[in-house]
C-alpha cells in the first residue's frame, strides 16, 4: 500500500461535538488537523425553514446523506401489568397496539452532518453529577470512570466559555471554578407554573444551563426565543458545533474541513499503529496518512467502523481486544406528560428546557433504585409550538369544532419530561447486522435494546412524578403522554466505546486512547462508562474531546481544579 505524502498531524473523523472541539483545541496548539465529515454541510438560510409560512410541516431537514443507516433488532415484549407506562395522545389513542416495544420516528436521533447532532439537539449544556461518575465503586451498578469530575472541571470551564452558556449562579454538586459567562434565560409561562407547582410540592426547580445566548456573545445575536431549537436554529444563537468550535478552528488556518467524505477503511500496522484511512471524496476512493487518529462519528457509527475493520492481527476488529467495541450501550430512558392548564397562555414560545429539577439526579436519589434522572418543562422541546401538534395530537376531530377547541386551547399546554440513568446490560448493545449492508457493501451496524427491571422502576416514578407536578400545576386532565417503555427512541446514546482503567474490560484510557493502538482516539459519547442521572451529554463530550487533544499536543492534560 502506498501512503500519499505526509500533509496532517491528525486526521479526525466526525465533525460533531467530540469531533469539531477536538480539532479546535489541536488547532489552537499548531498541529495540522483534517476533519473528515461522512454527513452534508447545512445552510441554516437554506434548509431550516421556521421563516416558512408552513414551518410546522418540517422538522429537522432529513438532507442526503445526513442520517447513518442502522438496523434494529427485536425489541422486547410489553409486560401486561405495566399499563400505567403506555404512550398515549388524546387524538391518536394507544400508541403502540402490539406486543413488543417499536421504533418512534428515526429511533435513534443523530445527524450525519458539519456540526452533529448539535444541529439537532435543544441545547442543554449539562455538566455530569460527581456520584455518577462512581457508579460502580459507591453503588455496585454500571462502570465508573478513570476520571474524575475535578479533572474535567477546567474543560467543562473552557468549552462554557467558547460555546456561550447561559446558566445559574449554582446548580448543586456540580461545584464551578469560575461563573458562566451568560446569565440564564428568562422562564417562559409554562416553566413558571411548574417552579411554583414544584415549590409546593417540595421541588427545587431553577434555570437550565444552555447553549444558546441570552446575550449577544462573541459576533452571535441573542436568541429570539422561537421555541423551535430542535428544527435547526437559524439565527447561530444556538451553540452548535457548526458555529462555534467549527469556525474557531477554521480560522487558525490549521484545520482542512471535508463533507460527504465518508471513512470506508482503517489500515493499522503490526506494532498496532493505525497508519491510514481510505475514504470517499466526489466517488473517488483517497488515502491520508494518520499520524494520530481520532474517532467521533458517535455512539453507532464510530463501533461500527472498528467493527467492520478486521484484519489477521485484529479479527474481531480494530480497538477490541477486550471484546467491548459495541457493547454497554445506554439509550435514552425518558417520559413525558402533558396537559392543558386552563388560564396559561404562550406556552409556545419561549426557549425549549429552560426550567429543569435536580433533586433526583444523583445516583441514590430515588428509592429502591440505583440511578438518578432529572425533570424539565417540555412543551416547546417536543413540539407543541404550533396548532398542528395541538390539533393532531392532542384535540383530534375534524371540521368547526377541531378548530374551535384549537383556538380555546392554543398557549395552554403544559409538560413535563423527564431522562434518567440507564444502566449498561448484556441486552443493549451495537453489532453488525449479518445481512444488511450500506450501498458499498460495508455491514450496517444492529441496535440491541433491552429494559431491566431497574429501567422500569425509574420510568414509573419518573411517570408519576410527572403527573403529580402537573396535577399540582392545576392541570385536570392529560391529553398526551409517552415514554420508553414502549417506545425505542433514543436522543442521548452512550456507551459503545468504553472508557476505564482495565485493557481487558474497556476500549480507550483515561485520556481517550486506546488500549490496542497507540495513535488512536476517540472522543464521542460512545467512551462515557455511564449516562448519568438525565444530563445531557454534549458538554461532557466538547470537555473529554478537548483534554485528549491537550493530551495529543502536549503530553498531559490542565491540572484538576479544586472547589470554589
Amino acid at each position: 500500500m502506498g501512503i500519499i505524502k505526509k500533509r496532517f498531524d491528525a486526521v479526525v473523523v466526525g465533525s460533531g461535538a467530540g469531533g469539531s472541539a477536538a480539532a479546535w483545541r489541536l488547532s489552537s496548539q499548531g498541529l495540522r488537523v483534517l476533519v473528515l465529515e461522512a454527513g452534508p454541510k447545512f445552510d441554516p438560510n437554506r434548509d431550516y425553514k421556521l421563516d416558512q409560512p408552513d414551518w410546522e410541516r418540517h422538522m429537522f431537514p432529513d438532507l442526503p446523506g445526513s442520517r447513518g443507516l442502522f438496523t434494529i433488532d427485536t425489541l422486547d415484549p410489553l409486560d401486561p401489568k405495566e399499563q400505567e407506562l403506555r404512550s398515549w395522545g388524546r387524538a391518536s389513542g394507544i400508541r403502540v397496539r402490539g406486543p413488543r416495544r417499536e421504533p418512534n420516528g428515526p429511533a435513534y436521533w443523530h445527524v450525519q452532518g458539519i456540526g452533529g447532532s448539535t444541529l439537532h439537539f435543544a441545547g442543554e449544556s449539562h455538566r455530569m453529577h460527581p456520584k455518577a461518575m462512581q457508579l460502580q465503586s459507591k453503588y455496585g451498578a454500571g462502570h465508573d470512570w478513570p476520571v474524575t469530575y475535578a479533572d474535567l472541571e477546567p474543560y467543562y470551564t473552557t468549552c462554557e466559555q467558547l460555546v456561550g452558556v447561559a446558566g445559574p449562579a449554582n446548580q448543586g454538586a456540580r461545584w464551578r471554578s469560575k461563573p458562566y459567562p451568560l446569565p440564564p434565560h428568562p422562564l417562559s409561562t409554562p416553566a413558571q407554573r411548574l417552579v411554583a407547582a414544584g415549590k409546593e410540592l417540595g421541588m427545587n426547580w431553577q434555570a437550565n444551563s444552555r447553549a444558546a445566548l441570552s446575550k449577544p456573545y462573541d459576533g452571535r445575536p441573542a436568541c429570539n426565543y422561537c421555541a423551535n431549537c430542535t428544527r435547526g436554529c437559524p439565527l447561530g444563537d444556538k451553540g452548535s458545533a457548526d458555529v462555534t468550535y467549527i469556525p474557531k478552528g477554521l480560522s487558525s488556518g490549521q484545520v482542512t474541513l471535508k463533507s460527504k467524505c465518508p471513512v470506508v477503511r482503517i489500515f493499522p500496522e503490526s506494532n498496532g499503529r493505525i497508519k491510514a484511512i481510505n475514504y470517499l471524496e466526489n466517488g473517488q476512493l483517497q488515502l491520508v496518512e494518520t499520524p494520530i487518529l481520532i474517532m467521533a462519528a458517535g455512539v453507532v457509527q464510530t463501533p461500527r467502523l472498528l467493527l467492520t475493520n478486521k484484519h489477521l492481527s485484529h479479527p474481531d476488529g480494530l480497538a477490541n481486544s477486550s471484546g467491548q467495541v459495541g457493547r454497554n450501550l445506554m439509550e435514552t430512558l425518558f417520559w413525558s406528560s402533558t396537559g392543558f392548564l386552563p388560564g396559561l397562555n404562550n406556552s409556545h414560545m419561549g426557549l425549549p428546557t429552560d426550567a429543569i429539577c435536580w433533586d433526583f439526579n444523583a445516583p441514590d436519589s430515588i428509592p429502591d433504585t440505583v440511578g438518578g434522572c432529572r425533570f424539565i418543562s417540555a412543551a416547546q422541546e417536543i413540539g407543541f409550538t404550533g396548532p398542528i401538534a395541538y390539533a393532531a395530537r392532542a384535540i383530534g376531530g375534524f371540521g368547526h369544532k377541531l378548530k374551535q377547541a384549537v383556538r380555546d386551547s392554543f398557549g395552554s399546554a403544559i409538560s413535563v419530561s423527564a431522562i434518567g440513568e440507564f444502566i449498561p446490560n448484556d441486552g443493549t448493545f451495537v453489532d453488525l447486522d449479518p445481512q444488511e449492508t450500506d450501498g458499498f457493501g460495508i455491514p450496517l451496524p444492529r441496535l440491541h435494546s433491552h429494559l431491566e427491571p431497574g429501567e422500569i422502576k425509574r420510568l414509573r416514578f419518573m411517570a408519576r412524578k410527572s403527573r403529580r407536578l402537573l396535577q399540582e400545576a392545576g392541570v385536570e386532565h392529560l391529553v398526551e403522554e409517552y415514554g420508553a417503555w414502549d417506545f425505542f427512541s433514543t436522543t442521548h446514546t452512550f456507551g459503545t466505546c468504553r472508557m476505564g482503567e482495565d485493557p481487558t474490560t474497556s476500549v480507550i484510557d483515561a485520556n481517550c486512547r486506546s488500549h490496542d493502538h497507540p495513535n488512536l482516539y476517540i472522543t464521542d459519547a460512545s467512551i462515557f462508562p455511564s449516562s448519568g442521572g438525565g444530563e445531557s451529554p454534549s458538554l461532557t463530550i466538547q470537555a473529554l474531546a478537548t483534554r485528549a487533544a491537550d493530551v495529543i499536543a502536549g503530553g498531559k492534560p490542565l491540572r484538576p481544579s479544586v472547589p470554589s
